[in-house]
């Protein structure tokens, strides 16, 4: 068993995630261009609906089981360890086949009644197998990440990501001849292929172990014989009491914002027809939105996400120590970090959002959603280290209601704002945009009230300094300076040459040091000797 320290694991979850999100965003880049913002639009209806009864079953499903299968593991007990895989996998199997037949039986209904565009029924049903797959790949995950082995989530995330890439593209293309709610379809199915895929990683890592345990006891010297182990059945019911103890708080947290992004679904696309637009032109607003702009911005994600997993562990130890002053220096490492990271992204988005938008997504139209979002993606990026701190403390239900708030808000500002015509698919824009802030201040206000700390609101200035030199940087060496006539080389020109400046920048101002460089596992060793 490849059992990793925290900080390898961290750094292979990390180094997954950034590969993921740099292939996951081909398809995002190809698929509009196979079919189109509507047929975008038509995939991104259907895939709410999903990400509710996937979370409804497996929401705090892996992390329940990570966590008793690491306390079975510590405690010498494999087959505590065993049985909690058999009783998560037997709850995955049925309830996933269960809510796969339900979406498969409503989606005639959802799809006519519920969303305003009926074309989203074959997406419906292209998705529905889905959800058993996905529930019985968490069940894995959970375990290996208890046994403390990265490795088999990293690889099966990746494979699951590339073979997703090859499969929407080329189903979606196939499917196309039919119309684009079948392209559309043929899309989902391609998700359904990555997630056979992933699957199929977790599952030949799995019989990789049990070998390797086998072969382990086969080695060990005889000892005394131990009691039998319990039936399954009589570990079955105490087994699921305890998982489920732990997961359903979880799940009701992340349940709120898969609830949250699907009434965002339902209600734009209301309050678009009641403005008047057309339904083809509403669901191609949407998914440009959803499809494409939310993708770009939350693209720098991928270090702050990860930032957020690893802090969890790290300040729940530090609370255990009473070491208040570990639990302000980590929260404030990772602020600092999300705003210094996130801000370069924030400012290219915002001063060259047409060319980037042509770019990737040969549609220059969907730019000013792009410039208006930018700013805000800030409050976006620090939200995730201030929710894993609060859950790090003990304070998931305050999490909960910062996210129910802005949730609640956002969906009454969507009906409100894009059913007025002046505003259309724009107030949905605004509507998001004070979400990220509400719930980022909400966040903000319960960490600084829970640990009496202050927010570093000098380094916020700073870094806000650095990203409004570093804009108006990019925007002249792009508008005003000719480095070949190549709209590529003209934007990486000055994306690359406005980055090295704010990196100058950073480093005067003191928000990036040698310490912090030295900090990171592939960069220190080259500062030895």
């Amino acid at each position: 068993m490849n059992k990793q320290t925290f900080i390898q694991g961290t750094m292979i979850l990390l180094a997954a995630g950034i590969i993921n999100r740099i292939l996951g965003f081909i398809p995002r880049i190809l698929l509009p261009r196979v079919i189109g913002a509507e047929g975008v639009g038509l995939y991104q209806l259907g895939y709410p609906f999903f990400l509710v009864l996937v979370t409804i079953i497996t929401g705090g499903l892996p992390l329940a089981i990570a966590k008793l299968v690491a306390e079975a593991e510590s405690a010498g007990r494999p087959e505590r360890s065993k049985a909690v895989l058999r009783t998560s996998l037997i709850f995955a199997i049925l309830a996933g086949l269960l809510f796969t037949v339900i979406c498969i039986i409503g989606a005639p209904w959802a799809s006519r009644y519920i969303l305003t565009d009926a074309r989203v029924y074959q997406t419906f049903v292209a998705m529905s197998p889905m959800i058993a797959v996905v529930a019985v790949s968490s069940v894995y995950r959970g375990y290996f990440q208890g046994k403390q082995d990265m490795i088999p989530s990293a690889l099966s995330s990746i494979l699951e990501t590339v073979a997703r890439i090859i499969c929407v593209l080329w189903f979606s293309y196939l499917l196309l001849p039919f119309g684009i709610e079948y392209a559309a379809a043929g899309a989902m199915l391609g998700v359904l292929a990555g997630e056979i895929a992933g699957l199929a990683v977790l599952l030949w890592q799995y019989r990789r172990l049990r070998k390797r345990d086998e072969g382990l006891n086969t080695d060990l010297p005889a000892v005394a014989e131990k009691s039998p182990p319990d039936s399954p059945r009589k570990t079955f019911l105490p087994t699921l009491r305890n998982i489920l103890t732990i997961a359903i708080p979880v799940t009701g947290g992340r349940l709120v914002g898969s609830l949250s992004y699907l009434l965002e679904s339902i209600t734009t696309a209301r309050s678009l027809a009641i403005a008047g637009i057309a339904t083809a032109v509403a669901t191609a607003q949407y998914g440009a939105l959803q499809g494409m702009i939310i993708p770009l911005l939350t693209l720098p994600g991928a270090l702050t996400t990860s930032l957020a997993v690893s802090l969890v562990p790290s300040l729940a130890e530090a609370q255990a120590r009473g070491d208040e002053r570990t639990i302000h220096l980590r929260l404030h490492q990772s602020i600092r970090l999300a705003l210094v990271t996130g801000a370069p992204f924030a400012a290219i988005m915002y001063v060259l959002a047409e060319p980037l938008c042509v770019l990737i997504y040969n549609n220059g139209e969907i730019a000013g959603m792009l410039r208006i979002m930018a700013p805000f993606a800030l409050f976006l990026y620090v939200q995730s280290p201030l929710q894993a701190t609060l859950q790090a403390l003990d304070k998931p239900g305050r999490a909960l209601i910062n996210t129910l708030t802005g949730a609640i808000v956002k969906i009454v500002l969507i009906f409100y704002l894009a059913s007025n015509p002046q505003f259309g698919i724009y107030g949905a824009v605004l509507a998001i945009i004070a979400n990220f802030v509400i719930v980022t201040f909400l966040h903000g206000y319960s960490v600084t009230k829970a640990l009496n700390y202050r927010m570093p609101l000098f380094d916020l200035v700073k870094v806000c300094c650095g990203m409004i030199i570093m804009a108006g940087t990019a925007s002249y060496l792009y508008h005003e300076i000719s480095f070949g006539g190549s709209i590529w080389i003209q934007f990486l020109s000055a994306a690359a040459l406005s980055g090295a400046l704010y990196l100058l920048l950073i480093g005067i101002m003191g928000l990036i040091d040698l310490h912090d460089l030295k900090r990171i596992p592939f960069v220190r060793r080259w500062f030895r000797g």
